[in-house]
């Protein structure tokens, strides 16, 4: 298995499990399969509420002696509600509690908006703080100490683009060491990738399938990703599934990639993605798709009562 290095030569190993939409009653089995299958590295997060079985999962395995805590990378991630620095470490202690861990591998800022405490989704503008309210230089502070209290190894951003990044880069310090984005050939956000390369960020891609669990009335006529041709024709050639070309596309890039999956073939399947080799003509192809879209468009964070813009979360 690729690994990706952080600074310091602690290493990711670049594909994982994603865990986002994975249900109740699934997940446990989903975690426990996928280290059985040879996964160390498990991606979570608290709005997710499945960490309790997440972490079971992680116990479940390393109780039947399949793998040792260090021998795992976790991900998790803050909620939106939990951006005040006062609120930074209660989040990561429950997320910890419930994962059974004593530390993480990597904790992320989910997102660069904020909502008042408690508070899973906003809808009314009185749930939601502002920039002015709480600056996001204020909870990267907060996520520096975490750090420097050994509570999380690495520290990072996910759904940030150049702007934000900027934002917490001009603040000196630790600068954010990952930025976990949607990413796949609709979305490759190539400077994004230039920006982040060129400051020392690493980055995971999310919804690397184009998500196509989220085809609900509102995403029912987006483009299909795992029916693209070029996709399929390139599977083909390869003797591969359309899924593994997707993921063996962001770690031919060099970008860590967290497919979800509770199906224990599909997690054998999507393990094997590490395998492919695509070449320089397949990596073309890709490029030139000809479809661009962003599965996960942020618009549930940015409606009238929202004081976010698109233009906060997205490139311009």
């Amino acid at each position: 298995m690729k690994n990706l290095e952080f600074s310091n030569g602690d290493k990711l190993p670049i594909l994982g499990l994603g865990t986002w939409k994975s249900k109740p009653g699934e997940v446990r089995k989903a975690v426990y399969w996928a280290i059985e299958a040879g996964y160390r590295h498990l991606d979570c997060a608290a709005i997710y509420q499945n960490e309790l079985e997440v972490g079971q999962g992680i116990s479940d395995a390393i109780g039947d002696g399949l793998v040792k805590r260090k021998e795992l990378f976790v991900t998790s991630k803050l909620w939106n509600d939990s951006h005040r620095h006062e609120d930074v470490r209660p989040a990561l202690e429950k997320s910890l509690r419930n994962l059974g861990l004593s530390y993480l591998d990597l904790y992320l800022m989910h997102w660069p908006i904020a909502f008042k405490p408690g508070t899973s989704f906003a809808e009314h503008r009185e749930e939601f703080y502002t920039y002015k309210d709480i600056p996001l230089t204020q909870t990267w502070e907060a996520m520096q100490e975490q750090k420097a209290m050994g509570a999380t190894k690495h520290i990072g951003v996910s759904n940030f683009n150049r702007e934000k990044l900027k934002e917490l880069l001009d603040m000196g310090g630790e600068k954010p060491e990952m930025n976990q984005v949607e990413m796949h050939p609709f979305l490759p956000q190539a400077s994004l990738v230039d920006f982040c390369r060129a400051n020392g960020i690493l980055i995971t891609a999310y919804s690397p399938l184009g998500s196509p669990d989220s085809r609900g009335e509102r995403h029912k006529n987006d483009p299909r990703l795992l029916e693209n041709h070029t996709v399929a024709d390139i599977a083909k050639k390869h003797s591969a599934t359309v899924g593994q070309i997707l993921i063996a596309w962001s770690i031919a890039r060099g970008i860590a990639v967290i497919p979800k999956s509770v199906n224990q073939a599909r997690i054998v399947e999507n393990l094997k993605a590490a395998e492919i080799e695509l070449t320089a003509h397949d990596m073309d192809d890709l490029a030139n798709i000809g479809i661009k879209h962003r599965f996960v468009d942020g618009s549930i964070f940015t409606g009238k009562q929202s004081p976010y813009k698109l233009t906060d979360l997205w490139e311009t």
